[in-house]
């Protein structure tokens, strides 16, 4: 303004300034035309430029004078319009910045900055002016600006509470002179429906809301930035909990990674903000990390406007504090300006990140309006706009994206690729369904606000009544809450909705059952799924269908639940009422508001029959009899399951098999097992130790009598509790419900072991006394059993449920233990971190612990009804030396080590590796291979991949056939000791051939893929992996093929077992090692390895050391953990179940563990059958290097057309132990110099033992938790350090530095020097002493000498004539000393001279 208001002040005419005066005042309100609800400013009149002046506020007058002058100024990109009034009447201005903006096209997404939503937080209302200038003032001169203003659809509001501002006063830093509120005291960033809250406001009171809640819904905004002001920060959603806790509560969105990336656009190109400390004179200590914060954990803020255009638009917004003084002086704004001016740019193109595209009609071409777009794994769906069009903000990474719309066809695009930068185009042409049936209705868009809480479900995911008293969920579906009277008049009463109902009844044999489950799957494919867990004994598949609003993929935060029926194959009735229920959830779904809410919140997997064969001779009148009970094989299904207190000893059956995996490998939460026979809902425990009919209480006795009665009660006949008068007239259940126990003794039931073995509660409910009743009284069972089968659904919401979360990384926390204080049952997060814990309502201690991480302890209250969510945040122990400060692992961390800790991190969670398994298919033809086209098969691999691959003989066989070792990396004839190298051994006994086919197998898998698929490219390129196909090749020439129990070509040519031939001391030797077990000797003594893995067969499970009877193993945890990891990912084998008749041992070897006792599939070795000479027990003992046996299967030697199958079952496995070598704990020994140190021990837990290798280099693994790791080399100072090991990240590089050994003799040095120095003086003055006393003595004998010396001439003669008498006695007379005892000495001296 400063240019056109000198140009004001210094016009030589009044006239001149007359004729502007009325051409601005009247002219233009005059001409302004009306479209729609919008005011749209237009004049075809002149007028002079206007700047922006700085050095001053705008009231309304002056904002709206400026705003139409700009929008008259540029109407090719700016276009003013109002979206509705405020309490006063002042207008709610916008101004639409874009290429064309009068009309609406395609291709453009929709941004929005609102400001000055309190009235007295001003810097936001002028630096939006200021943008709207900037904007308009640099397009065409600036290419940056030029782009995004063609390229987006920019809104701004430069204020949202004119009202407030004009009661504000300058200078007022903390809102005193009551600006905040609108005109009718209302704040407006307290007004908006909530998802946890009842927002109880009165229409009129908020006309300022009203108009943007209708603007958010009509443009459906990509993106949005609220500016608000009080500090310098950029606050995410959500901006409140159900707990409502004022402050320290994060509440996390399923977005919660891109709110903070878009947070910390805005605050990292701001000087201020990114420091995290604003500084504010009334909170000077107050500090956010980055500059960004969550909205809950700052404050509680129910009713905000944030979390309301996340919810219920499909809109991004966040909410910008910009300065510490609310309304600064004017002299401040220039400051401002500069300070959010690249902010506001760098936020504004964020809206073209992630993926966007089109969504069309097959048939005609035309576009798809309100089409959902879902990504799996992220429960936040939007829907396209009037032009078919979407935009999805997504961080870089792979994606699956659907496009869901009632009447289409659904459509998925897998591995959809979103990179930095602009966004991945993804365009979706949807089919129609023709004539197959189609659920919901359409209501047409009338948005209102009302307090009343009647929900409208619709087909359209975008035709929404605002209700400011409706509750939310934590994934944001409405639930209906009760309410007062309406305060407006409501629209007349719609006729109650009636659901469909299921028209056809009848008994559905298998094949019928199977087009039934096939075209409701295909007619409703957005919501229903079908799939099989299995196959029956006699291969008919176990079909589950599955109904969800995203039906193929567990959603963030929505519980599994299941329903089993027909387990009984003559207990009809549960498998009937599933195929209706299947029918009335689908038909029902979009139009009935149960229907539609239990689908959208929940993943409902549906079985009609479990025992389909044993239906097949059922027959229908059947009251109380046993003709089709039992499965084909004649084994009852629910007597088949382990028992905690039985040992059940008959084979495991293929249907008890497939839904124990399918229970392991999904996290259910509730379940119900459908019987007939009696009418009464039973819950755990079926037995008890004694085998008594009596009460067996389980810790969780109050969920089960919660649950058993939410069933009961919504039928009337079972809940009177007399069910079969006529059939059994004593019998009776309190309530309709018994614990089954007490009812009569089922060990092996399929009930306790959900409980016991999963986080799944399951009831069993017997629908009817009459197990196969006449069709014709099917449609009164539905009757009486619908509700109930509705209610017992909502069973699920109950409790607790949350997320346990590294509060480092914000990543979920597998396998984490939740427990409740006084309930002995807890329950464990799956892959992503999730928990879902059943409560009745009350007041719990809870405890968040897993390994690696310090535990959390929180009270949480369960309300009457619903969920309460309680997430909990682990902080990890940390991993320092003793004695050492811990450091700040930001400051040191390799970015290249943190991009690998990712990269191991995401095949080590959710379905990493799963998704790896299925983008790595490669063609394959099974055969077995004997030794010549062995070695032919991997002199092909080195020929065709020469540059990852190099063979080595280790030596050769009894018969002269080479031990072959096969040597994948990226650099395989350099020694990389920094890498990892596991060694993968198969055929150490030649008639278990399979794990040699596996393992060659495995290497053209590897190779093959390596430069095609990253994952295994990184893989290779980090680990050195050596294969031993086959150590037995003598006796794989004598197996044959199908035998799979016979022991020919077990040993080797001399009828050596050479799982018995490795012995590290001689003394242990009787005879010479075999040529074979030599040659894998010297491979294992080299050592370097850091994990072994041997292929064996015979049984189905994995073994760990040691074989050795009676041998305490030191690092058992470790050893086990890593059985643990290949079993947990074989399909089969994590059952613990063989499935073979006797473990498949021949009739000589001692007994094993009975079948199906085997828990989670992992024994220790010396259990299944104990023997001195293993290679593992060699492997740990002397290769210092942990070995697992993995048995493939019952078969020894299977037909050659089960390999395929095999290979199936085991590559993930094998793969799981290509990411495992790369964790535990690694690292360089070195001396202060920096010299690594070669052959350093390292002591693990003061037991297993490694030795740094060169470049000082050692890697160990280690079971995950805390361990003490301890360092020695001699000549140098021991060091101790604690490391955590978690289960899912890659060992974190740690470095030991040695000083010199200070102790002597094992005490310090200090102490030792002062003895020595002590003792030193104490021996010179005894020296000087004896010396002194000497010298006395010595002095005399001299003086003798001299004496005798001086006068030998004269008595030589006398001497001579004395001669015969004694010369001792002349000597004694002459020169006597007083010395006796050196007399001799003395004469003989005397005698010398």
């Amino acid at each position: 303004m400063a240019t056109y208001l000198r140009e004001h002040r210094h016009s030589a005419s009044k006239l001149c300034v007359s004729l502007f005066v009325f051409l601005l005042f009247v002219v233009v309100p005059i001409t302004a035309l009306s479209v729609g609800e919008a005011r749209l400013v237009r004049s075809n009149t002149a007028a002079k430029e206007e700047v922006e002046d700085y050095t001053k506020y705008y009231n309304y007058v002056e904002m709206t004078r400026l705003l139409k002058f700009m929008a008259l100024k540029y109407p090719h990109i700016a276009n003013l319009s109002s979206i509705g009034q405020s309490v006063q009447g002042r207008e709610l201005w916008v101004m639409r910045i874009t290429k064309d903006p009068n009309a609406d096209v395609p291709g453009k997404p929709k941004c929005k900055y609102v400001g000055n939503m309190h009235g007295d937080e001003t810097i936001s209302r002028q630096v939006l002016v200021y943008l709207v200038d900037y904007l308009l003032t640099r397009y065409g001169e600036d290419p940056r600006i030029t782009e995004l203003v063609t390229s987006t659809d920019i809104y701004i509001m430069p204020s949202m509470n004119p009202d407030g501002f004009e009661r504000s006063r300058e200078g007022d830093c903390s809102g005193d002179a009551g600006g905040r509120s609108n005109a009718r005291g209302m704040d407006l960033n307290r007004s908006f429906p909530d998802q946890f809250d009842n927002i109880n406001v009165q229409q009129e009171d908020i006309p300022e809301v009203t108009a943007v809640i209708k603007w958010i819904l009509e443009k459906r905004f990509v993106l949005s930035g609220n500016l608000h002001g009080g500090t310098v920060v950029a606050s995410y959603p959500f901006d409140d909990s159900a707990s409502h806790k004022m402050q320290g509560y994060y509440s996390r969105s399923v977005d919660d990674n891109l709110f903070k990336h878009l947070a910390l656009t805005y605050a990292k190109n701001h000087p201020v903000m990114r420091t995290g400390e604003p500084k504010c004179p009334d909170t000077p200590d107050e500090t956010f990390e980055d500059g960004i914060v969550n909205g809950a954990k700052w404050y509680d803020v129910p009713g905000g406007m944030q979390d309301y255009n996340y919810l219920n638009g499909n809109c991004l917004e966040i909410t910008i504090e910009l300065s510490c003084c609310k309304f600064p002086p004017a002299s401040e704004l220039k400051k401002e300006w500069d300070y959010n001016r690249e902010s506001l740019i760098a936020y504004l193109e964020q809206v073209h990140i992630g993926v966007r595209g089109y969504v069309k009609d097959a048939a005609n071409g035309t576009a798809l309006p309100d089409v959902r777009i879902v990504v799996a794994g992220i429960n936040h769906n939007l829907t396209t706009a009037q032009f078919g069009d979407y935009y999805r903000l997504l961080l870089p990474g792979t994606y699956n994206v659907s496009a869901i719309a009632t009447g289409y066809m659904s459509m998925t695009v897998v591995g959809v690729q979103v990179v930095e930068g602009k966004a991945t185009e993804l365009n979706f042409t949807l089919a129609p369904l023709g004539n197959e049936p189609t659920v919901g209705i359409t209501v047409p868009f009338t948005p209102t606000i009302t307090t009343t809480t009647v929900p409208t479900t619709t087909s359209d995911p975008d035709s929404t009544t605002i209700e400011t008293s409706s509750t939310t969920s934590e994934m944001g579906t409405s639930v209906a809450n009760e309410s007062s009277t309406p305060q407006e008049a409501q629209p007349p009463a719609q006729p109650e909705h009636q659901p469909i109902q299921p028209q056809d009844f009848r008994h559905h044999h298998y094949n019928d059952m199977e087009l039934f489950l096939r075209r409701y799957s295909n007619g409703f494919r957005s919501i229903a799924h079908l799939y099989s867990i299995g196959k029956s004994a006699e291969d008919r598949e176990l079909y589950v269908m599955v109904i969800s609003d995203n039906p193929t993929v567990h959603e963030p935060g929505e519980p599994e639940f299941k329903y089993i029926a027909n387990m009984h194959g003559n207990e009809v009735v549960g498998r009937e009422l599933l195929l209706n229920l299947i029918e009335y959830l689908c038909r029902n779904y979009g139009s009935d508001p149960e229907v539609t809410q239990l689908v959208n919140t929940t993943r409902i997997h549906i079985m009609p029959s479990m025992n389909p064969d044993g239906y097949e001779i059922a027959r229908e009148g059947d009251v109380r009899g046993y003709t089709g009970r039992n499965n084909s094989n004649n084994f009852d299904l629910n007597r088949n399951f382990p028992d905690q207190f039985t040992t059940i000893t008959e084979p495991r059956q293929p249907e008890t098999i497939a839904v124990m995996k399918w229970l392991k490998n999904n996290p259910f939460v509730l379940s119900a097992n459908l019987h007939g026979g009696s009418l009464v809902v039973n819950y755990p425990y079926d037995d008890d130790k004694q085998g008594r009919t009596e009460y067996s209480k389980c810790p969780d006795d109050k969920v089960f009598k919660l649950v058993a009665r939410a069933y009961s009660q919504e039928n009337a006949l079972m809940h009177k509790g007399h069910p079969c008068e006529d059939l059994y007239p004593s019998e009776f259940f309190e309530d309709g419900i018994t614990n089954g126990a007490n009812w009569y003794n089922v060990p092996g039931g399929m009930q306790d072991w959900n409980y016991l073995n999963t986080n799944c509660f399951e009831v069993t409910i017997e629908l009817g006394c009459v197990k196969y009743p006449k069709a014709q009284h099917l449609p009164l069972y539905w009757d009486q059993n619908r509700r109930a089968l509705l209610q017992y659904i909502h069973q699920v919401h109950r409790g607790v449920k949350g997320m346990v979360i590294d509060i480092k990384d914000g990543t979920g926390i597998p396998n984490a233990t939740i427990t409740v204080e006084e309930i002995d049952h807890p329950i464990t997060t799956n892959l992503d971190g999730e928990y879902w814990r059943l409560l009745v309502p009350g007041t719990y201690h809870l405890t968040a612990s897993a390994r690696g991480y310090n535990s959390v302890k929180i009270y949480a209250t369960v309300p009457e009804e619903g969920v309460e969510l309680v997430d909990f945040r682990l902080t990890r122990v940390r991993s320092e030396p003793k004695g050492q400060a811990p450091k700040d692992p930001r400051a040191t961390q390799d970015p290249a080590e943190e991009v690998f800790q990712s990269f191991i991190k995401d095949l080590s969670l959710g379905q990493g590796l799963e998704q790896l398994v299925q983008s790595t298919a490669t063609e394959s033809s099974f055969r077995y291979r004997r030794y010549k086209e062995l070695s032919e098969f991997l002199r092909g691999l080195t020929l065709n991949f020469p540059k990852i691959t190099s063979l080595h003989s280790l030596g050769q066989s009894v018969e002269y056939r080479t031990i072959w070792a096969l040597e994948i990396s990226n650099k395989p004839d350099e020694p990389e000791t920094a890498e990892p190298k596991i060694r993968l051994v198969g055929g150490i006994h030649g008639n278990a051939p399979v794990g040699t086919e596996l393992l060659l197998e495995f290497a053209a898998f590897l190779c093959i893929n390596y430069g095609k698929n990253p994952t295994i490219t990184r893989l290779i390129n980090e680990t050195r992996i050596v294969i031993l196909p086959s150590i037995n090749p003598d006796g794989r020439e004598l197996a044959r093929e199908k035998q799979c129990t016979s022991t020919v070509g077990m040993t080797n040519a001399h009828g050596k077992d050479l799982d018995t031939d490795f012995f590290g001391n001689a003394s242990q030797r009787v005879v010479m090692a075999q040529p074979e077990t030599r040659a894998v000797m010297d491979l294992i003594l080299e050592r370097g390895f850091t994990l072994s893995v041997a292929l064996d067969g015979g049984s189905l499970l994995a073994t760990y050391p040691y074989d050795k009877p009676v041998q305490p193993v030191e690092n058992e945890e470790t050893l086990k953990y890593l059985a643990n990891v290949y079993a947990r990912n074989h399909p089969k084998m994590h059952l613990g179940d063989t499935g073979c008749p006797s473990n498949g041992q021949t009739s000589s070897s001692p007994p094993l563990s009975p079948v199906g006792n085997i828990p989670d599939g992992v024994l220790r070795a010396a259990e299944r059958q104990s023997h001195m000479g293993s290679m593992k027990d060699f492997s740990v003992d002397f290769g210092h290097c942990p070995e697992i046996t993995v048995y493939t299967g019952c078969c020894l030697f299977p037909p050659a057309e089960q390999l395929a199958t095999l290979w199936a079952e085991n590559r993930k496995a094998l793969l799981s132990m290509l990411v495992e070598v790369h964790k535990g704990v690694r690292g360089v020994v070195k001396d202060k110099s920096g010299k690594p140190i070669v052959g350093a021990m390292i002591v693990l837990n003061g037991g297993v033992r490694v030795f740094t290798a060169e470049g000082g280099y050692f890697h160990a693994l280690l079971a995950p938790g805390n361990h003490n790791i301890e360092a020695v080399a001699d000549g140098y100072q021991q060091q101790r350090q604690e490391v955590v090991v978690s289960s899912y990240e890659a060992a974190t590089s740690i470095i030991i530095e040695f000083d010199m050994d200070n102790r002597i003799f094992g005490l310090p040095r200090e102490f030792v020097v002062a003895t020595a120095a002590a003792s030193m003086t104490a021996l010179v003055v005894t020296a000087c002493i004896i010396w002194c006393v000497c010298a006395a003595k010595s002095n005399q004998q001299k003086d003798g000498f001299h004496r005798l010396r001086q006068h030998r001439d004269d008595y030589e003669d006398e001497i001579r004539l004395t001669s015969m008498g004694s010369k001792k006695s002349l000597l004694s007379n002459e020169f006597q000393d007083e010395s006796e005892s050196d007399e001799d000495t003395l004469y003989a001296n005397a005698d010398k001279l």
